[in-house]
C-alpha cells in the first residue's frame, strides 16, 4: 500500500470505547471551564459584601479568569503545536486546579484578582486544546456530530454552578471557590483515557506512535507504516513556508496568504459570538431582578435556560451532519438573535420564558457547530494555534462584555435598551460567517 495521510484511517473508521472514553475525559474538562467562568456569578452579591466592592468592580473579579485566559490561549495553543495536545491538557489542568484552591483563601480583593487571573492562564490550556484535540481522535463520518456533544459539557457546567452555589453559596464565596480547586484531579482521567493526537504525531515523525494510537482507536493500520504529508499550510497560506513537515506553524502564518481573509473573519465572529451570548449570560441574573424577580428565582429561571440549551445541542448535531456547518449555523444564529429582540420586549414572565428558552436553545446550538466548525479551519501544523486565537477572541469578549454591561446597568441604562446593545453583536457574528468555508466532510490536514 502506497503511503496515506493520518485522515485516510479515519475514513471507515468505527466509533469504539476508546473514543467514548476520550469523550468523557474530554467533555468534563469543558464542564470546568464553564464552572469556573460562572461559578462566582452566583455568589456575587457575597463576593461584593466580602471586599465591599459596587458591580463595576464585581464584573472585574467575573472577568479576571477571562482576562488570564486571553495570552493563556495565545502562549498554550503554539505550545501544543510543538508538544503535543495530550501534555498540554495535563500540565494546564493540574496547574489550575493547585491556583484556583489557593484562590479560595485570597485576603483581599487586589489577591484575589491576582489569582483568579493565574487561574485563567493556566486553565487556557485545556480550553484551547480540548476541541481541535477530540476532531483529531472522532471517526470523520462523526467528527461534526460528536464534537457538538461535547459542547454540552457547557450547560452541564451552568446547572453545576447553580446547583452547588445553593448549597453551599451560603457559606461564602470562598467555599464555592475551594469547590474549583478539586477539578485538578480530572487530570489523572484525562491522562488515563485520551492518547495522544495521531495528527500530531505524525506530522512531528512519530509513525510508530501514530499507528499505535490509531490501532487503539479500531484502525487496522500495518505495521511500519509510514504517512504520507497531506495538503498543509504552505499550500494553504500560499507557499509561506508553514507547512514544512515537522515544522509547527508560527502564529503569523494565520495572517499570511490565503489564509489571512479566513483568519480576520473567524476572529470577528469568535468576538462578537462570543459577547451576544457572554454579555447577557453574566447579568442575566441581575436583569431578572430588575424585572421583578427574586435572586432565587432568577436561579432558577437561569437554571431553566440551560436546560434548554441541551435540545439545542442535541439538534444541531442531528443536522450538522446532514447539512453542513454553516446551513446550520447562519439560521440558528439568525433565531437566536431574533429570540433575543423578544426577550428584550417581553411585558411578563410567560413572554420572558419563551423567548429567553428559544434564544438558549437556539444560541447554544449554534455554538455547538461553531466549536467543531471553529476547529477544522486550519492544518495540523497551526490547528491548535488557530484555535488559540480564536479562544483569545472569545476571551476578550467574555472579558470585556462584563465589564460594559455592569457600566450600563450601573448608570441606569434600562433592562430593555441593555439587551438590544448585546443582540446587535450576533448580528455581525452572523455577518462575519457567512463567506466561510464550508468543512462537513472534509479530511483534516
Amino acid at each position: 500500500m502506497p503511503p496515506r495521510p493520518v485522515g485516510y484511517w479515519f475514513e471507515d473508521m468505527p466509533f469504539r470505547r476508546a473514543h467514548l472514553l476520550a469523550a468523557i475525559a474530554l467533555f468534563m474538562a469543558f464542564v470546568i471551564e464553564s464552572w469556573e467562568q460562572l461559578a462566582l456569578i452566583y455568589v456575587s452579591g457575597d463576593l461584593g459584601s466580602a471586599f465591599g466592592i459596587d458591580e463595576g468592580w464585581i464584573g472585574w473579579a467575573l472577568s479576571a479568569v477571562a482576562l488570564g485566559m486571553i495570552p493563556g490561549s495565545l502562549v498554550w495553543g503554539p505550545v501544543s503545536d510543538r508538544i503535543g495536545r495530550r501534555s498540554v491538557c495535563l500540565w494546564s489542568l493540574a496547574a489550575y486546579g493547585v491556583i484556583a484552591l489557593v484562590s479560595a483563601f485570597s485576603p483581599n480583593f487586589t489577591i484575589l484578582m491576582v489569582t483568579r487571573f493565574l487561574s485563567g492562564l493556566a486553565l487556557a490550556g485545556i480550553y484551547t486544546v480540548t476541541f481541535p484535540y477530540f476532531l483529531e481522535l472522532l471517526p470523520s463520518r462523526l467528527r461534526g456530530r460528536a464534537a457538538v456533544y461535547l459542547s454540552i459539557g457547557w450547560p452541564i457546567g451552568v446547572l453545576l454552578a447553580v446547583g452547588v452555589t445553593q448549597l453551599v453559596g451560603g457559606l461564602g464565596w470562598h467555599v464555592v471557590a475551594m469547590a474549583s480547586g478539586l477539578a485538578g484531579i480530572w487530570v489523572f482521567a484525562i491522562r488515563t483515557w485520551v492518547p495522544e493526537s495521531p495528527y500530531w504525531l505524525a506530522e512531528r515523525g512519530r509513525h510508530e506512535e501514530a499507528a499505535a494510537v490509531l490501532r487503539r482507536l479500531g484502525a487496522a493500520v500495518p505495521e511500519g507504516t509510514v504517512f504520507a504529508a497531506a495538503d498543509t499550510a504552505d499550500t494553504a497560506a500560499g507557499g509561506d513556508g508553514a507547512g514544512e513537515r515537522g515544522r509547527p506553524g508560527q502564529p503569523l502564518d494565520l495572517f499570511r496568504g490565503r489564509l489571512l481573509r479566513l483568519t480576520v473573519l473567524m476572529l470577528v465572529v469568535n468576538f462578537t459570538f462570543n459577547w451576544g451570548y457572554w454579555g447577557l449570560q453574566t447579568w442575566l441574573p441581575t436583569l431578572l431582578q430588575d424585572k421583578g424577580l427574586s435572586m432565587s428565582a432568577s436561579l432558577g429561571f437561569v437554571a431553566l435556560s440551560a436546560v434548554c440549551m441541551i435540545p439545542g445541542y442535541v439538534s444541531a448535531s442531528l443536522l450538522t451532519g446532514r447539512f453542513g456547518r454553516k446551513k446550520v449555523f447562519l439560521p440558528y444564529v439568525a433565531l437566536a438573535a431574533v429570540s433575543g429582540v423578544a426577550f428584550a420586549y417581553a411585558d411578563n414572565l410567560t413572554e420572558m420564558y419563551i423567548a429567553n428558552f428559544a434564544l438558549s436553545f437556539f444560541c447554544l446550538g449554534a455554538w455547538g457547530v461553531w466549536n467543531t466548525w471553529n476547529g477544522e479551519f486550519y492544518p495540523t501544523s497551526l490547528r491548535a494555534t488557530g484555535y488559540a486565537w480564536a479562544t483569545a477572541a472569545q476571551l476578550g469578549a467574555t472579558s470585556l462584555a462584563p465589564s460594559v454591561v455592569g457600566y450600563l446597568l450601573a448608570r441606569a441604562t434600562g433592562y430593555t435598551s441593555t439587551i438590544l446593545f448585546i443582540m446587535a453583536f450576533l448580528a455581525v457574528a452572523l455577518v462575519g460567517a457567512v463567506t466561510l468555508p464550508e468543512t462537513e466532510g472534509k479530511e483534516l490536514k
